[in-house]
């Protein structure tokens, strides 16, 4: 019998059926992780817990965490919890100085992140007689294929546009008859920016977007909004527990209803681990409750939010998470990937240059720029023989390589960059995307 996966009814149950659903869950994931991930289960024998101690979503909390540098750490397979020969797909971070993290799918796995998404489109106003179009990126990134899937199990017909090639996106489009729009809000305001340029404006028939994998504001959300004649929705997700779709707007747009029958959320003290009630604000846990092949419990997002469980007027009982302010680390989300200066830094050390440079992120007729200004050796800055262009283009050459964006490079004489008696001050971020 085939398992029917899309039921929005779920999203309407009570806090203690919701309940109810998490804990039968947990206790089946806990026994099936520590059967089947050896360095996850030395994690809990180190603090001290069994499968036998989980009894319910009450006992979330004594398990153990993992964070991004455990995933590393076990890349590729470390946290496979399934033979290879069930999965049928990988997606994977950007990585930093190498190390990416893979993060696998069963069928079962794919089948359950369609659903999440679904859910996102139906929030948004989606039926099987949209038009889906999804300029989000494709291969490993998430965006494009979780957007994709839901818009498929939706029913709705989906056009798998990618990003860029503005002018075949603004074709189909108008062609077409595009009702739902899902990108990045920076190419969101670029493609509204473009067809008004170009005129053609009335004939986008678009009624919702759903946009997501970068941070943007409320300033931003009113001018895509007011540009494209939409109403817009935000989506959020992380490739580690299985792409967009985790959280989702509802027309109310006052925070991203969770979808708690699949992922347990908790707010915790990035300082201490202690667990923090609802309302108060703090780094961001996920724990996957029935993914298969990548199953990870309580893992640390790093991501700054708060939860409520306020009664929503869409219906939907779902706790909610407000708009991330901010990072309990240093990545920067720029062009809907995630940077980390190590990254930048092991590009400059491979080539040679000295550790002292700055990050200049900013946002320019709503698209992100990424400038790094670098000082040279006083050997480099003596040698005359290569251009100061040359080394620039180089450089740039070798990020873009790394990070998979085009960053700016500058290129400045020794010791021009401001010297700190504490902590470096590496990135200089002017987008201003996070509000208390």
């Amino acid at each position: 019998m085939e398992k029917h996966y899309f039921q929005p009814e779920i999203e309407t149950m009570s806090q203690e059926e919701i309940r109810k659903i998490q804990s039968e869950k947990l206790v089946k994931q806990v026994k099936h992780v520590w059967d089947n991930v050896p360095c996850y289960r030395a994690k809990m024998e180190e603090k001290g817990v069994t499968p036998d101690d989980i009894k319910s979503i009450d006992d979330l909390h004594k398990l153990p965490f993992i964070t991004k540098d455990d995933l590393r750490d076990q890349y590729p397979y470390g946290f496979l919890a399934v033979p290879q020969s069930e999965c049928v797909r990988i997606q994977s971070t950007s990585g930093t100085t190498g190390r990416r993290v893979v993060a696998f799918y069963t069928q079962d796995d794919v089948n359950i992140w369609d659903e999440c998404c679904a859910r996102a489109i139906v929030a948004a106003g989606g039926t099987k007689d949209d038009v889906v179009h999804v300029s989000y990126g494709y291969g490993l990134f998430t965006g494009g294929p979780g957007l994709n899937g839901g818009s498929h199990m939706l029913g709705s017909l989906t056009l798998p546009m990618s990003s860029g090639n503005t002018d075949r996106q603004l074709q189909f489009m108008t062609d077409l008859g595009s009702t739902i729009l899902c990108c990045t809000p920076s190419y969101a305001a670029y493609l509204g920016e473009s067809a008004r340029d170009r005129g053609i404006l009335d004939q986008i028939k678009l009624k919702a977007g759903i946009f997501g994998a970068e941070a943007w504001t409320e300033e931003m959300r009113h001018e895509i909004e007011e540009l494209l004649g939409i109403k817009a929705y935000d989506i959020y997700g992380l490739t580690e527990i299985s792409g967009p779709g985790v959280s989702f707007e509802c027309e109310e747009q006052r925070g991203m209803h969770i979808n708690e029958d699949h992922f347990a959320a908790e707010i915790i003290n990035p300082e201490t681990g202690e667990v923090l009630p609802e309302g108060e604000k703090g780094e961001l846990v996920f724990t996957c409750l029935d993914k298969a092949a990548f199953p990870l419990l309580r893992y640390r997002t790093r991501d700054i939010t708060v939860l409520t469980r306020e009664k929503c007027s869409c219906g939907r009982t779902h706790v909610r998470m407000r708009k991330p302010m901010g990072r309990s680390d240093d990545m920067l989300i720029v062009k809907g990937v995630n940077v980390f200066p190590s990254q930048i830094e092991t590009v400059l050390l491979n080539n040679n240059y000295a550790p002292q440079y700055q990050i200049i992120v900013d946002r320019i007729n709503h698209s992100d720029t990424i400038e790094v200004h670098v000082e040279m050796t006083e050997e480099m800055y003596a040698d005359k023989s290569v251009s100061k262009e040359s080394r620039e283009r180089k450089l740039q050459a070798a990020l873009k390589s790394m990070l998979g964006i085009l960053v700016d490079v500058v290129l400045l004489a020794p010791k021009s960059i401001v010297r700190s008696e504490g902590k470096a001050v590496r990135i200089v971020d002017k987008r201003n995307l996070y509000k208390s």
